[in-house]
């Protein structure tokens, strides 16, 4: 691929053949960077006190299409506590007290041995700013009831808020680093509900954050508990809320796997993450977004081939506008 192409807006088609992009290894001569970490509890956060999931309610739910049906919040969890990790990369070329642009990743751990090293490269190379990493796991669980499912499925800006309150006054308080408030300068990133979630970060509030990547985002119907003012959950994206809503500052990154989940699902189940992130693409360019769209042939979910292949391309696009 070109550099022109490499970093051009649009929809694009990959492999079905995959190997690790060069910059996933270390580079001789890249200033390796610092990873700090430490973990958060339930009993202090203000807003994520800790739920659980009640496994019976959820699975024996069900509609005429076999998909699980979101019951009532009362019915889908009960009170439980968490502990999350949060790991913080910080590069080498960081200058202390200087006002630094970072990238929150969610599910953290799955970027841990990933994310640190290609942005080694990518700020060795000049082809990235000098970014903070805050690598950041969800409070356990998934879909449905969960805290996972609840922070990362739920279309509000109530996780944004947990982030911008509870997550980063940490991060300045145990390493010392200075984070931007610009939100040209911030970032977010995940895969599957991940994904969601960084978009949703960004979407309810562009005053923090404009730049999301995206892999396999799960928007579909998974909201978690269920709003009568998005119905359908992270599909109300493409459906309704990104066509009936004036151009927001975003940049957005997004891929999904040939064979993503649910992938033959009739449309009127609202649960295909192909079809799902193919209506992001189209109504995100038809609305005039800066967008790039990877459909990654033989791909599925959350696909780690597809991942380390294209991860560092996806950032060098995310943040081509940004001054170094």
């Amino acid at each position: 691929m070109t550099g022109s192409s490499r970093l051009a807006d649009g929809d694009f088609i990959i492999g079905p053949a995959y190997a690790p992009a060069p910059e996933c290894s270390v580079q001789p001569g890249a200033p390796a960077g610092a990873i700090h970490a430490f973990t958060m509890q339930s009993r202090d956060s203000r807003i994520y006190p800790g739920i659980r999931r009640l496994e019976n309610e959820i699975t024996r739910r069900r509609d005429a299409f076999g998909n699980r049906i979101a019951v009532q919040e009362h019915e889908q969890s009960i009170a439980a506590p968490y502990t999350r990790t949060v790991w913080v990369y910080v590069p080498r070329q960081y200058a202390s007290g200087t006002p630094a642009p970072f990238v929150v990743a969610q599910d953290g751990y799955l970027y841990l041995n990933r994310l640190p090293r290609v942005l080694d490269n990518l700020i060795g190379a000049g082809r990235a700013p000098a970014m903070i990493a805050i690598l950041v796991d969800s409070g356990g669980g998934d879909a449905q009831g969960s805290q996972r499912g609840l922070e990362y499925d739920t279309l509000s800006g109530r996780y944004s808020d947990f982030i911008e309150t509870e997550v980063l006054p940490r991060v300045v308080a145990e390493t010392g680093v200075t984070l931007s408030e610009d939100p040209d300068s911030r970032a977010t990133m995940g895969v599957s509900s991940g994904a969601a979630c960084a978009f949703t970060m960004a979407w309810f509030h562009p005053e923090r954050y404009r730049r999301v990547l995206s892999y396999s985002g799960t928007y579909v119907n998974q909201q978690s508990p269920p709003n009568p003012e998005s119905p359908r959950g992270a599909w109300e994206y493409h459906a309704t809320l990104i066509p009936q809503t004036e151009r927001k500052p975003l940049r957005i990154w997004l891929e999904v796997g040939e064979h993503d989940l649910h992938a033959d699902d009739p449309e009127e189940t609202w649960h295909s993450w192909p079809l799902a992130n193919r209506r992001m693409a189209a109504a995100l360019a038809a609305k005039g977004y800066p967008c790039r769209f990877t459909l990654s042939l033989g791909g599925r979910h959350a696909d780690a081939r597809v991942l380390e292949a294209t991860l560092p391309g996806a950032l060098e696009w995310l943040w081509q506008d940004h001054a170094r």
